[in-house]
């Protein structure tokens, strides 16, 4: 009897014993990506014929083809993209995937579409972006905390984008640049959905608090008025010192960085002084307002849009006061980054898509180049700058063992050709072939 039991028992055991082994996880896929360059940013240095070891989705190895080839198992599948320079994926540290392009029809969008209609986009503009090139980006304010579920569902691989660092709603001041109802009769002045208006010191901390309860990562604030807003200024600030030390202190204390919407001079030596992490735009900047920046490590976050932005703001009905905010400031533009430049501030990659076609990304790079900052330099900004603002150098922004395997290649030479990254070849995210166009 006892022998029949332990029998029993014996083969009960194997018997979960296979079950379990069937039931394993399959043994993570191993990839080795060669091409004919490899641009390592941080260096500077451009490399001949290497390559990348894949296990899963984090970078193994990274060096001459050979080597790495010899180190890979056998089981490993190998893709030789020829002539082709790697890259690390992209990040875009200003974008609004939720957001439509603006120039189409402008009030249309305001006034007939909501936050419904931005989620049911949003999926599409998200692919768009990661097949640019773009494997990251910080999404800097949405509508009704559409971006929050965006990124969850990046995360959870139900939707195809690039990772997401997101801000949910952008805090604003009333009657502000990120006030929805400005412009709006009073009786039309209702708001539907959740947003980001608070004045004085504690409801911008009940705010903040409310926004990190649902998933922002980052805060945004509006330092100063803006361009695509009906205030008639664009860049007086919008915020009292005391306010914006507010918000910065209240997201400090919950492990959040602050990105601050900041246009004229005055409002970005404001923001600074509360100490945030970054100042978008940053168009009418001052000397002291950079000599302050590169003191604290503050990073500029500029945008430098194509000529053709504002002909296309016209022909989509954009309102005549937001066009002519757009003229002052595009103007100003170009000077405010070259002084930038001369001056060493830190300068992470930030485009403002959804205020252009989102997939359009990789085309402010270029222009970057042509404003007077080096080739190298430019790659920089939007790879370990970018991971360095997000607070994320253990996981992107390099191609190097142990971080995601996020890289994407291009054909030529980018420090040569900077418009070689607006025609990306390959992209992988996370160790999946996202993109591989064919010869």
């Amino acid at each position: 009897m006892k022998a029949n039991v332990l029998g029993l028992l014996t083969a009960l055991v194997l018997a979960s014993g296979a079950a379990g082994a069937a039931g394993a996880p399959p043994a993570p896929a191993v990839t080795v990506v060669r091409a004919a360059r490899l641009i390592d940013v941080a260096s500077g240095e451009l490399r001949n014929d290497q390559a990348v070891l894949v296990r899963g989705d984090r970078i193994v190895e990274v060096g001459p083809a050979a080597q790495v080839i010899a180190h890979a198992p056998a089981e490993a599948t190998t893709l030789d993209l020829g002539d082709a320079t790697l890259l690390p994926g992209l990040i875009d540290t200003h974008t609004h995937i939720a957001l439509g392009d603006p120039s189409k029809n402008f009030s249309r969008d305001r006034l007939r579409l909501d936050s419904t209609d931005a989620a049911v986009r949003a999926g599409v503009y998200a692919r768009r972006t990661l097949e640019a090139g773009i494997t990251t980006v910080r999404d800097v304010g949405a509508p009704d905390y559409v971006d929050i579920a965006l990124a969850s569902a990046i995360d959870e691989g139900v939707v195809v984008g690039p990772r997401m660092q997101a801000a949910s709603l952008g805090i604003g001041s009333t009657g502000g640049h990120f006030d929805p109802t400005t412009g709006l009769a009073p009786h039309y002045a209702i708001v539907n959905e959740a947003n980001g208006i608070a004045d004085g010191v504690d409801k911008i901390r009940e705010l903040i608090r409310t926004e990190i309860k649902h998933g922002a990562q980052v805060i945004k604030m509006a330092a100063t008025a803006g361009v695509l807003s009906e205030e008639e200024a664009v860049g007086a600030p919008q915020y009292s010192q005391e306010e914006m030390n507010a918000i910065v202190e209240e997201a400090r204390r919950w492990g959040r960085k602050v990105a601050a919407h900041a246009h004229g001079a005055e409002g970005i030596r404001m923001a600074v002084r509360a100490g945030v992490a970054s100042i978008e735009h940053g168009t009418f900047v001052d000397d002291e307002g950079l000599k302050m920046m590169k003191e604290r490590g503050t990073y500029l976050v500029p945008q430098l849009f194509s000529p053709d932005i504002l002909k296309q703001f016209a022909a989509g009905g954009l309102p005549e006061v937001m066009q002519r905010k757009a003229r002052m400031a595009f103007d100003a533009q170009r000077d405010g980054f070259r002084r930038a430049v001369r001056s060493g501030v830190k300068i992470a990659f930030g485009t403002d898509a959804g205020v252009f076609p989102h997939g359009e990304n990789t085309r402010q790079l270029a222009r970057m180049v042509d404003a007077g900052m080096a080739p190298i330099d430019v790659l920089r900004s939007a790879t370990v700058n970018a991971a360095d603002l997000l607070g994320w150098s253990d996981r992107v922004g390099a191609l190097k063992s142990g971080l995601y395997a996020d890289l994407i290649a291009v054909p030529g030479n980018p420090l040569t050709d900077m418009t070689a990254v607006e025609r990306v070849s390959f992209v992988m995210k996370g160790g999946v072939v996202v993109r591989r166009a064919t010869p």
